[in-house]
């Protein structure tokens, strides 16, 4: 058993530490990894504890597209085989590439490239992927974020290769992890007959949530985020201003004393001018652009989502990315009578510039709310819940809510979500959410029954970005690697030659 692993960013951690643990496991797997950070390569090549067979380094591949010779026959038959169904997608899953974000904070958007680099980029990290598969032949490919064009050009390719696909998804209920073959954190819920105490916990889940619901990630939460003039002001207090400080000068040592500063290499000088304009922008705020919340008025909701993000780059159709047109699209479909609340994400209130907002309250029935009002004191007056993927669709359907999505998300699988394809169909949409909206509880439940049923509970942000005991990783880790073992490998009967322990 050979398994290949994407090693995207700072998952390389996570994502060795998983083979670690199903070395242990299962002591006869083989590893490789696509990895995207220098940085990353060179621990896991000087670590002693899992051979890796081969290490593919993103970074070093990507520069070899400044040698090349652009060759639009490859292309065109690449296209033929891997296109969704053009290659447009590979670059616009791609912040770095397609707008220079990453390495530039958020409105920044402008590309580094020409439509001709950005096409010989795919071109040779395609090259050496497919080489990488055919000499590597993994039997699985673990991943948890499919993003980039070498990350998303892996999984599409693994996957025409026959190779079984396993991405970790987070199921926004509680701390629950499950494994799909899918790469735009989209997850089957299969229908099957579950136990009534599984019944139960989905029910004790579902009260719980009612009484007092909370967002999935704690984070998201208004206290936690710099949502108003205030709190983006706190900067000028001296301890701050100290550790941004120690902040910017890291960025600059670690500039000159790495040897090999890649395509992804954040360069100091943005950083800091960035933040600065970041600041300067923030000391007028946003206050005066917010209307007052009326619960008595007739309105459909639409919370904004962060950006950039794979939810709308990889996992909703491009037409569909834009906030701004699909927040004037849902306006121009509303009933009379009618307004559209938009609130902005409380992680994006100090990066959005107050253009954007300027904007869209220039479309005559649109409110823009003041996003430190808690979005579940929001739903229950709102008589519909608009969303291109987010998890206030999935708070809204748990809180007996009609919902239409524009995006890939599992909760669509309900059936009285409504998923959105084409923006001629969406007046007729809203109307018949509005007037004949079927909410089932009894589906709800067992949806939320079978879920729990195929995952596990893993606190898997806090293994991701705080623990640093690699020990402690892999110890909370475990019952992730059960599950992903459970996927790999068939059933153990007692007369097969080969066991592995999932206790």
């Amino acid at each position: 058993m050979k398994i290949c692993l994407i090693l995207q960013r700072n998952f390389a951690y996570i994502g060795h530490s998983i083979a670690m643990t199903i070395k242990e496991k299962y002591g006869e797997s083989e590893f490789c990894g696509y990895v995207s950070l220098r940085s990353s390569h060179d621990f896991l090549k000087k670590q002693p504890d899992v051979h890796y067979t081969s290490l593919l380094l993103d970074e070093e591949i990507h520069e070899r597209f400044r040698g090349a010779s652009l060759d639009l026959n490859y292309l065109n038959k690449l296209e033929n085989e891997y296109g969704y169904p053009t290659l447009w997608p590979y670059l616009i899953s791609d912040r770095v590439v397609i707008s220079g974000q990453l390495l530039r904070e958020y409105p920044h958007d402008t590309p580094q490239y020409s439509h001709e680099d950005m096409l010989k980029i795919i071109q040779v990290k395609s090259l050496a992927i497919s080489k990488f598969l055919d000499e590597e032949k993994p039997n699985a490919l673990i991943y948890s974020v499919v993003a980039g064009v070498g990350n998303t050009l892996l999984y599409q390719m693994a996957k025409k290769r026959g190779i079984k696909m396993l991405g970790i998804v987070p199921t926004t209920i509680k701390k629950r992890y499950t494994i799909s073959p899918s790469h735009n954190f989209f997850f089957e819920v299969k229908k099957n007959i579950v136990s009534k105490e599984l019944l139960n916990e989905a029910k004790d889940f579902l009260e719980q949530f009612r009484k007092n619901p909370l967002p999935y990630n704690a984070n998201f939460s208004p206290e936690k985020q710099n949502i108003n003039r205030a709190g983006q002001l706190k900067f000028l207090m001296p301890k701050n201003l100290v550790r941004s400080f120690f902040a910017i000068n890291s960025e600059f040592k670690k500039y000159i004393c790495v040897k090999n500063n890649d395509y992804s290499s954040v360069k100091p000088w943005f950083f800091l001018f960035d933040r600065i304009k970041r600041k300067l922008r923030n000391l007028r705020g946003q206050n005066d652009l917010y209307d007052k919340f009326n619960p008595n008025e007739n309105f459909v909701f639409y919370p904004l989502q962060v950006e950039p993000e794979m939810s709308l780059s990889v996992q909703a159709p491009s037409y569909f990315s834009d906030q701004q047109y699909l927040i004037k699209q849902i306006a121009m479909s509303l009933p009379v009578g009618f307004k559209l609340y938009v609130k902005e994400h409380p992680q994006m209130a100090e990066y959005r510039p107050r253009a954007f907002y300027k904007k869209i309250k220039g479309i005559p029935n649109v409110k823009l709310i003041n996003p430190s009002i808690k979005s579940f004191d929001i739903f229950p007056y709102a008589k519909l819940i608009t969303t291109i993927n987010g998890t206030s669709g999935w708070e809204a359907s748990m809180l007996k809510k009609p919902a239409i999505t524009f995006g890939s998300t599992f909760y669509n699988q309900l059936s009285f979500v409504k998923n959105c394809k084409s923006i001629a169909d969406l007046p007729l949409m809203i109307k018949e959410q509005l007037e004949n909206f079927k909410y089932s509880e009894e589906e709800l439940v067992n949806f939320i029954a079978n879920i729990i049923s195929d995952s596990v509970d893993v606190d898997l942000p806090k293994l991701w970005d705080v623990e640093s005991d690699m020990d402690k990783k892999r110890l909370g880790l475990r019952p992730l690697v059960n599950l992903i073992i459970s996927k790999i490998l068939p059933p153990v009967t007692k007369s097969s030659p080969l066991s592995y322990n999932v206790t």
